[in-house]
């Protein structure tokens, strides 16, 4: 990037107005804010504030019902989605001066505890000598901002009672849903995952040789060192199932069928014949589709994955099912998260074993869905299902499968952690890095058979029973039993193993 004239600067040392304004519009057209649509209508709702003023009472709960459309009963407390997205924005204007905008005339940055950025010159010497030099050099700050009432670092992602639910306004909804993926990946949050968080105590940052992690006498980092092989940069995949939307954001599922991209117009008779409630659908108007949402228990397994990976040295991808390209298969190791029913490529590669996913009525899905065992052992059913308290109706028990399969070329796998519900997937992931979990899967891994060579990924189902408490809070996960698959029975050559 080529270097511009140093800004002017007022009396007191700031620099001009309409010069930080340019610098505002020269960061929102970056590749580095390209696709962050809400940190880009964030930045622009702040910096306005101070350009326009009054910025000095600015609040969360103003920025929450202005910029992000919660409705006027939001409560910061229990939505943190203020703090998390400003945490992201502060990270993305970082990423954007140590890229693009290294050699930028104007510091933009949102200082800690602050809501409000602030605007500093930044001299030519100083640009030019890199990104850490120029983020040192502002040579001033914006008046008093107001102090953040609670750390983002320490805020967590809790959804609170409403957790999983999805309010009316379409910006809190789509939006945020899409980004709240992108921000537990970064932020690398435990979501309350106390298990993975003491697994994980006492973890080097970084992986070493691949031999030394499956060799660890950590059960867990060892049994995802021989899943990741040589590959530094798995992909995790989280499911973007379709819906369509009409003009009162109300969603309906869109079951199968050709879609468009998301805010498309969907054909009327389309609609009619593959959505899980046509005649519903008839009376709707017109629709759009709409594949912005994911689940809050695979939002929580991608948290639970990040920090893994990250924690023995790995940086993964995270991308929309949709997204997997063949490319992504023959070079990596791929992680899809959801069941067949929500991420389509689960449905498209999960191996064809003794546990498979089955609903036996597609139109009506609400918790209907259910694990069938082809060939039940001692001690085992044939049919697993969601179970519910007897008295409130509410979710007390969910069911997930962890498969590790074959890839689509030798030493690649895939594994599939899924669940009957978005808490079935959460349990699963839990269970899959977690000491305990970990420690309980070896040990049935080796009565039966299917352990593996040394240092070799055995290939098996898992079922795992999970415990929820008012429905979507997760108490705990176990393993129920666990099935060999053949290494050639990946993508639905054969059955698992006797």
């Amino acid at each position: 990037m080529i270097f511009t004239d140093p800004p002017s600067t007022s009396a007191t040392g700031l620099p001009a107005a309409d010069q930080c304004q340019q610098q505002v519009q020269r960061i929102l057209k970056s590749a580095t804010f390209r696709n962050a649509v809400t940190l880009q209508q964030l930045l622009q709702f702040l910096t306005a504030r101070v350009f326009e003023g009054g910025g000095e009472a600015l609040k969360e709960y103003t920025i929450g019902v202005e910029a992000f459309g919660r409705p006027q009963d939001f409560d910061p407390k229990t939505d943190t989605i203020v703090r998390v997205q400003i945490h992201r924005l502060r990270q993305k204007l970082t990423e954007y001066y140590e890229a693009d905008g290294s050699r930028d005339p104007i510091l933009v940055e949102i200082p800690k505890g602050h809501y409000l950025p602030s605007f500093g010159a930044v001299s030519k010497s100083s640009a030019n000598s890199g990104p850490e030099s120029a983020l040192q050099s502002a040579t001033a700050r914006s008046a008093a901002t107001p102090r953040v009432e609670h750390s983002v670092e320490s805020a967590g992602l809790s959804m609170g009672p409403e957790r999983g639910r999805l309010g009316k306004n379409p910006f809190s909804r789509a939006a945020i849903a899409v980004v709240a993926v992108g921000a537990v990946f970064a932020t690398g949050f435990f979501l309350g995952n106390k298990q993975l968080r003491n697994s994980l105590a006492g973890m080097p940052a970084t992986a070493g040789s691949q031999l030394a992690l499956s060799n660890s006498a950590d059960p867990v980092r060892a049994f995802w060192a021989s899943f990741l092989g040589n590959d530094s940069a798995p992909v995790i995949a989280f499911p973007d199932a379709v819906f369509l939307l009409d003009d009162s954001n109300d969603l309906f599922r869109f079951r199968r069928g050709a879609s468009d991209d998301r805010g498309a117009l969907v054909d009327p008779h389309l609609a009619q014949q593959f959505a899980s409630n046509p005649s519903l659908v008839a009376k709707a108007g017109q629709l759009y589709y709409e594949n912005g949402y994911t689940g809050a228990g695979e939002l929580q397994g991608i948290a639970m994955l990040s920090n893994l990976l990250g924690q023995i040295g790995v940086k993964a991808t995270v991308k929309p099912s949709r997204d997997i390209t063949p490319d992504d298969l023959r070079q990596h190791n791929v992680i899809l998260l959801g069941s067949p029913f929500q991420n389509v490529a689960v449905a498209q590669l999960i191996a064809t074993g003794d546990f498979n996913f089955k609903n036996p009525d597609s139109r009506h899905e609400q918790w209907r869905a259910q694990i069938v065992n082809a060939h039940p052992r001692a001690n085992e059913a044939s049919i697993y299902g969601t179970e519910r308290d007897p008295g409130t109706q509410a979710l007390k028990t969910d069911y997930g499968l962890v498969t590790i399969q074959s890839g689509v070329i030798p030493g690649r796998y895939i594994a599939v952690l899924g669940g009957l519900d978005t808490t079935g997937t959460q349990g699963a992931t839990l269970f899959a890095t977690s000491r305990p979990g970990v420690e309980e899967l070896n040990k049935a891994l080796a009565t039966s058979g299917a352990s593996g060579g040394k240092g070799e990924m055995p290939q098996f189902q898992a079922l795992i029973r999970v415990r929820l408490e008012k429905g979507y809070d997760v108490l705990g996960a176990s393993l129920v039993a666990v099935h060999r698959l053949l290494p050639q029975n990946a993508h639905g050559a054969a059955t698992t193993a006797p």
